[in-house]
């Protein structure tokens, strides 16, 4: 017999199974809610940090390219001093804490704005070396450190200078809400900047362990430091569990700069940087289910599990060894005792047929069965199969696992979700809004610095190549052109303009307009020396929904001030209306000028957070309606060109993917039932296969061996119990050839075929 084959090994894997089954459900499977910190919260305080490092790193590189590009076009243009450079510069850009001009042959400051430079830390003699111009951070006396970026300023016949730009490293944008901090720091794990942390030498002291352990974690590879195919952010992050106090403990996450695409890097992750945000939370450790309920199920399974055994032992595997052994005494020849029938399925056929067959060996004629193997028994092995045995040994096996998969431990929606993931959800989705707001006003600003350098003599080619340069250098319009005060487009790089032809520039700096189905964000920048005329980008819709795209917020929707859709992070009909009344609620709260002291409906049936406030500000609520939901809602406040828009950024995320204690119960409780389903269905099959199915056939072959059949030959489907039967069989057919062959021989010779001795009969 082969090794894996016949009914034992089946039977064997399915008792391994369940046993193994029940001591997983006992033992690992009920340890649900017994951390004091939820999983959820800290991957939620991870995405937080995942969001500073996008916005550092977004903020860092934007700067850089802000002062090459600038530094580019004063020196393709006419010589100007160094004080317009700096005020041309501060009137577009509001961003740097301090900037300045040096000479740098001679090292002879010539403009300054903003804070006093470490200069002295510039060596002006290596700008021309391989990182000479690379941005750098330097410390100042007061123990901030700054960051430095530079760009050349050169003009024929006249002294190459020198641009610096200084700006802090501090996260911008991130909305951190009451209690959380975040910091920036350098490869060492020293911190940079940071905001949020209070005067106290407590939080001051964890955030020191903190950067201690995240300098160590944030050194790895990318590709050790996450989980295979995990996706997501491209770089090194995690989180970290710190002191407990007071039956508090903070929690952190981080995150090291890394570029937008896997293995690309960028200026801003070249400085080693990484961000680190912690905040603390309520401990409380409470099983979100009973340990008795899976010692139950486990204590269950194995008295459901030893019956569907014991029932596929002696009705399956008893039998077939039986009719093993009794076809074998009868393919030896010992006739004497009458085969041993088994009561059901095939076995019983099989039996029956053996024992005809062994009266046929000792004379009696084939044909019908006898007498005395017919009536209600015969009549019982035909109804009840094995197959019918094996369907109530799954039916068993069903009554542990179906309730586990479809009734038992479910979350329901007054599940409670930590409030912590709640507010992480509000102040994300309020970072975001500031991203989308913050990428419109630097679009417009790029423009506006594009603008400045155009006057009355440049030429239409010399118009084209600097738009073209911008586009390349910017990847978020689709069309760049210069707009004439009549509506004429005196030069354009990219798509086709979407402004109405004869229309002058628009008197807002930012548009929306619906070009058939489609949003379209238009930009305009005045150029004071085209009287009249302005740079109009119009940014790709493309480039606003990546800006969306972030794990653990769920769906993600920017409206615009009628609450209509004009982005998303997935699928979405344009200008279309959201999809649930209580998100529009939301939105309506959330924009709301004031609320001091009334809740809004909104707020009433949801559960939103409602504190006084004069202002729009971002908002959160759990939405238990059909499935309970975290969502948020957040106005994109702050000024700029792109405030007057109206905008707001909605998020709506699902409770059931979190891996808060009542979600993970449930999941483990449908991974139990759907083991349980699994394992049974693999076993019952495997038996169905290797043993019923051959036995079925041979079942209908022994009866047709039995009924006179000689011509026939039986063969062996596998080396297994079932297929030793065979060969006894085909043995057997072989014994009743001879026979009739010797009995023809007798009567050729006037013997006379004699029935058995009754001693044969016996």
């Amino acid at each position: 017999m082969s090794l894996l084959g016949g009914i034992r090994p089946p039977i064997a894997a399915l008792s391994a199974l369940l046993l193994a089954l029940a001591a997983l459900t006992a033992f690992q499977l009920g340890h649900v809610g017994r951390e004091t910190v939820p999983p959820a919260v800290l991957t939620s305080q991870q995405y937080f940090a995942e969001d500073g490092a996008i916005a550092l790193r977004a903020s860092l590189d934007e700067s850089i390219t802000d002062i090459g590009r600038t530094a580019s076009l004063f020196s393709s243009g006419e010589p100007v001093s160094p004080d317009s450079v700096l005020d041309k510069l501060g009137s577009v850009y509001q961003k740097w804490r301090g900037t300045a001009v040096i000479e740098i042959k001679s090292g002879r400051l010539e403009a300054q704005r903003g804070e006093n430079l470490p200069l002295t830390a510039l060596d002006l003699t290596a700008l021309d070396g391989e990182s000479g111009l690379a941005p750098r951070m330097v410390r100042l006396e007061n123990g901030e450190t700054r960051l430095l970026t530079l760009a050349l300023l050169s003009w024929p016949d006249r002294p190459q200078q020198l641009l610096v730009a200084s700006s802090s490293l501090k996260v911008p944008g991130v909305s951190l809400g009451k209690s959380r901090a975040i910091a920036v720091l350098d490869s060492s794990g020293q911190v940079l900047g940071s905001d949020g942390v209070g005067g106290s030498g407590q939080e001051k002291k964890q955030l020191a362990k903190f950067a201690k352990t995240v300098a160590q974690k944030a050194a790895r590879h990318p590709l050790q430091a996450k989980e295979p195919g995990s996706g997501g952010f491209a770089g090194v992050s995690g989180s970290l569990l710190g002191d407990s106090s007071g039956g508090h403990r903070s929690v952190a996450g981080y995150a090291k700069l890394t570029g937008s695409q896997p293995g690309v890097g960028t200026d801003a992750t070249a400085l080693g940087l990484t961000v680190v945000s912690f905040v603390g939370v309520a401990e409380e450790r409470s099983a979100a289910v009973d340990s008795f309920f899976w010692i139950a199920a486990s204590a269950a399974l194995l008295v459901v599990g030893a019956l569907a055994v014991a029932l596929l032992v002696t009705t399956v595997q008893r039998p077939l060894l039986r009719l093993f052994l009794e076809s074998r005494r009868i393919g030896r020849g010992d006739l004497n005792r009458p085969v041993t029938v088994p009561k059901y399925g095939e076995a019983a056929r099989i039996g029956a047929a053996l024992d005809r067959l062994r009266r046929q060996l000792l004379g009696e004629p084939a044909g019908e069965p006898a007498a005395e193997t017919e009536g209600p028994r015969g009549g019982r092995r035909a109804r009840i199969g094995t197959r019918a045995l094996l369907g109530v040994c799954g039916i068993l096996l069903l009554v542990w696992s179906a309730p586990l998969l479809l009734t038992l431990n479910r979350a329901g929606a007054s599940v409670t979700v930590p409030r912590t993931i709640v507010d992480d959800q509000r102040e994300r989705t309020d970072t975001l809004a500031d991203r989308v707001r913050r990428a419109l006003n630097e679009g417009h600003a790029d423009l506006t610095s594009v603008a400045s350098v155009i006057s009355g003599k440049t030429t239409p080619a010399d118009l084209t190549k600097l738009l073209e340069r911008t586009r390349n250098q910017h990847g978020r319009y689709e069309s760049l052109y210069v707009l004439n005060a009549d509506g004429t487009v005196l030069a354009r790089a990219g798509g086709k303009p979407h402004h109405p032809a004869g229309q002058g520039p628009s008197k807002q700096p930012v548009t929306l307009v619906d070009s058939g189905n489609r949003p379209v964000i238009t930009e305009y920048a005045e150029a004071t020396g085209l009287a009249g005329a302005a740079v109009v980008g119009e940014l790709r819709i493309d480039f606003l929904n990546a800006l969306l795209k972030r794990p653990g917020l769920g769906e993600v929707r920017v409206v615009d001030a009628e609450h209509r859709v004009i982005g998303g992070n997935n699928g979405y009909l344009a200008f279309a209306p959201l999809s649930d009344a209580k998100l529009d609620a939301l939105v309506s709260a959330a924009n709301e000028k004031s609320a001091a002291n009334e809740k809004s409906a909104a707020d009433e049936k949801s559960g939103a957070d409602q504190k006084p406030d004069k202002g729009p500000r971002a908002k959160s609520a759990l939405l238990r309606d059909g499935g309970v939901a975290i969502a948020a809602a957040a106005p994109m406040t702050g000024g700029g060109v792109a405030q007057p828009l109206d905008w707001t950024v909605v998020t709506r995320q699902p409770a059931k993917g979190l891996e808060i204690p009542a979600y993970t119960a449930q999941n483990r409780t449908v991974l139990a039932g759907l083991l349980g389903l699994t394992g049974a269905v693999a076993c019952l099959g495997w038996i169905h296969i290797i043993v019923v199915r051959p036995l079925r056939d041979l079942a209908r072959r022994a009866e047709a061996l039995a009924g006179g059949d000689r011509r026939t030959v039986v063969y062996p489907t596998h080396h297994d119990e079932v297929g030793a039967v065979t060969r006894s069989l085909e043995v057997i057919r072989l014994q009743l050839l001879e026979q009739r062959k010797r009995d023809a021989a007798g009567g050729s010779t006037g013997r006379t075929p004699g029935r058995a001795t009754p001693a044969g009969r016996n």
